[in-house]
């Protein structure tokens, strides 16, 4: 990809490993999922380096992203998945 630039994009995933980390007197500390953030680069559309924080994004194949409030500005692109996609191809 030539005209690719570079964006640090942040992929969520549930904080907890259960449904009820603190039930039956559990510290809910012990649930926390150890995979609940995963930063990646990825290379974007050029236009993305020049979005403003809160813009909204489709990224083909892996969710809605919204531009990083604090973090995302010209020419360093920061990137949050707010909602991924279903996969149904696997399935």
């Amino acid at each position: 990809m030539n005209d690719g630039v570079p964006a640090e994009v942040r992929l969520y995933e549930r904080l907890f490993t259960e449904a009820h980390p603190d039930a039956g007197g559990k510290d809910f500390i012990e649930g926390l999922n150890p995979d609940s953030l995963k930063t990646v680069t990825a290379y974007v559309e050029p236009s993305l380096a020049t979005a403003k924080a809160d813009d909204k994004f489709q990224f083909e194949r892996h969710g809605y992203f919204v531009a990083d409030r604090k973090d995302h500005a010209p020419g360093k692109p920061v990137f949050n998945r707010a909602v991924g996609l279903k996969d149904s191809w696997g399935k």
